[in-house]
């Protein structure tokens, strides 16, 4: 899929293309020790999972991809260029993928998050995630493997619901 500038936003969300693929690899890259591939990019792409950028000034800084099947949601990749950490930018994205979870019908939303990553944790506890439990030696990581806790946050609740 090629872009069209005149059409794309220059701060803002965007479904995600395969041109873009080049951008995220090195976002990717710097963010993680044992990084997603471009075939694992272009392959979310193509079957059709809900992929989305987030561009500030025309420039790629942040991205999500989420799978959402039998009512349910899963956070599949959610990471923001180092050089734009701290600025709320994850927190922007993780309400995109649920808004669009929840437009689609999902009624519940996953995510594995790696056992170390602090700042990941704090964002899905601070809004309203709950852990679910331990994948024991989920992620491949430099010396060997590291768990993953899993999380989850029930979507699509009506006010009635949630005063029971």
């Amino acid at each position: 899929m090629s872009l069209n500038p005149d059409l794309e936003p220059v701060t803002g969300f965007r479904p995600m293309y395969f041109d873009d693929v080049p951008r995220i690899i090195e976002i990717e890259e710097n963010a993680y020790t044992c990084p997603w591939t471009v075939g694992i990019f272009r392959d979310c792409i193509r079957v059709g999972y809900n992929c989305f950028v987030y561009l500030q000034d025309a420039v790629i800084e942040a991205y999500g991809i989420i799978s959402i099947a039998a009512n349910e949601a899963h956070i599949l990749n959610l990471c923001v260029s180092n050089e734009c950490r701290g600025q709320g930018l994850g927190k922007k994205m993780l309400h995109k993928l649920m808004e669009v979870a929840e437009q689609k019908g999902a009624d519940s939303i996953f995510l594995e998050v790696r056992e170390s990553n602090d700042i990941a944790i704090n964002l899905y506890q601070n809004e309203g995630f709950n852990e679910l439990g331990v994948r024991k030696d989920y992620y491949p990581a430099k010396d060997g493997k590291e768990n993953a806790l899993v999380f989850a946050k029930a979507l699509n609740i009506t006010e009635a619901e949630s005063e029971d």
